[in-house]
């Protein structure tokens, strides 16, 4: 009696059954833990861009009132660019809407994160939202 070596259609065609199936489960779950690393540097950024801003101020405490929302006035903008968002690019991915400082020293800013445009054809998309971080900062 001869035996055969090699496999049969069928055993070929469950191992790629399974095979789908498992790749149909995972490349959700790898695309949602690219997107929440890709907001992780967006949230980085505007904490970095926070810290600025509150160290500005508590320099240069005795200016009151409304300060700059430029980005580059607090910290250059190549110092924001990371892999996902570039305050380098236009639009610019972090935007100063509003920072102010009261006459006892309470700083109030309100920092948006939008996400970067990805190019066509890329497998994963970062979706269209944005992050608004918003902070009061009040010395000892």
């Amino acid at each position: 009696m001869q035996s055969r070596k090699g496999f049969t259609l069928i055993e070929v065609m469950v191992v790629v059954l399974i095979v789908s199936i498992l790749a149909a489960i995972l490349v959700p779950l790898l695309t949602a833990r690219i997107e929440a690393a890709r907001w992780s540097e967006g949230k980085a950024g505007a904490g970095m861009l926070a810290t600025a801003i509150r160290a500005y101020a508590a320099e240069t405490q005795e200016n009151t009132g409304t300060l700059s929302t430029t980005t580059a006035d607090y910290i250059p903008d190549t110092d924001l660019d990371g892999k996902y968002f570039k305050q380098t690019a236009t639009p610019k991915a972090y935007v100063i809407n509003s920072v102010s400082l009261s006459a006892t020293g309470v700083l109030t800013y309100t920092i948006t994160v939008t996400a970067p445009t990805v190019p066509a054809g890329r497998f994963t998309k970062v979706p269209s939202r944005t992050l608004t971080e918003a902070g009061v900062f009040t010395p000892p």
